[in-house]
């Protein structure tokens, strides 16, 4: 496959550092320290599924297809205010699509985990253009009174169309069970037949420890497994597009592979951790600013709650 198409859409609302110093025991030297973020885009009067729409016309429009020519939708969304029908079905009939959709929710990893499942659809079916669309809104999902987990998230959307081709050169997806790393459990509406004690963790649990440990680690082991499937060196890499999560993961990951900081692109300053919308926000950023170059070979990684894991090595042809 190939990537033809990219665009994204943020939230209006900044929320800076300092706004959280208002309700939180916290600081803006504090959270920048610690995660490199020093404000996020949070939803206030948008609809997440609005978010996504604009983010799949944009790549339509970039890729210079009309919605008629959409084989096949790949959404990628953890939670949103839609328990069913999924998001890829509201979607579709936002950008006037009549093609067939399907949701996974693979947390932060689910654009690479989309890009896997778009390549088999590609090479088996009779299938042209798939568009992806990564639509997140984790800051629904926190305890605005926990100043370790809340400052971390902001809310986008992501997305790319992509088509037949031979950019991907390796790709690896995998999942390590480590629930108890980060979760989030809610209550389900009464039955009259319940009986079993249930739980409603009031936003997510993440234990930040275990969670840089297992991102770190997963991340190093994917990254030398797909360097190894496409019989590259990490000097081979033009640039390193990562989850954009936390500055020390991003940083402990370039240590690793030995390269330049200006391997690493970043925005996560600006939007904090977007879930699985990071990464295709992300190189919509970098194509509509024109730091990516024909050619270039670019390695993408990330990690999520499960512990759900991936890296892509792609050649950049748009």
């Amino acid at each position: 496959m190939r990537i033809i198409g990219t665009g994204s859409a943020r939230p209006s609302k900044v929320v800076t550092n300092s706004m959280l110093e208002n309700f939180l025991d916290t600081s803006d030297e504090w959270i920048v320290t610690r995660t490199g973020i020093h404000e996020r885009r949070v939803i206030s009067s948008e609809n997440l599924e609005d978010l996504a729409a604009t983010a799949a016309r944009n790549a339509m429009e970039n890729a210079g297809i009309t919605a008629e020519q959409v084989d096949f939708i790949i959404c990628s969304n953890v939670v949103n205010e839609y328990v069913t029908p999924g998001l890829g079905c509201i979607i579709q009939g936002m950008i006037g699509a009549t093609c067939p959709t399907m949701d996974i929710n693979c947390a932060c990893t689910g654009f690479i985990y989309a890009l896997d499942v778009a390549e088999a659809y590609l090479a088996s079916k009779d299938l042209k253009n798939i568009l992806i669309v990564c639509a997140e809104e984790p800051a629904r999902m926190m305890n605005w009174h926990d100043r370790s987990s809340c400052i971390l998230f902001g809310d986008a959307a992501g997305a790319v169309v992509v088509t037949k081709g031979d950019d991907l050169k390796a790709i690896r997806v995998s999942t390590h069970c480590k629930v108890e790393a980060l979760y989030q459990k809610r209550k389900l509406q009464p039955t009259p037949f319940i009986t079993k004690e249930e739980v409603d963790t009031e936003g997510v649990v993440m234990n930040g420890q275990d969670v840089f440990k297992l991102a770190v680690s997963s991340s190093i082991k994917d990254i030398d497994k797909v360097l190894t499937m496409a019989g590259m060196s990490a000097d081979d890499i033009d640039l390193y597009v990562l989850h954009q999560a936390n500055v020390r993961i991003i940083e402990s990951i370039r240590h690793f592979v030995n390269q330049d900081k200006s391997k690493f692109p970043f925005n996560l300053d600006r939007y904090g951790n977007t879930s699985s919308a990071s990464i295709p926000a992300l190189l919509d950023d970098l194509s509509r600013d024109n730091k990516l170059k024909t050619g270039e070979m670019l390695l993408l990684s990330a990690f999520g709650a499960g512990f759900t894991t991936g890296a892509c090595i792609l050649r950049w042809s748009k």
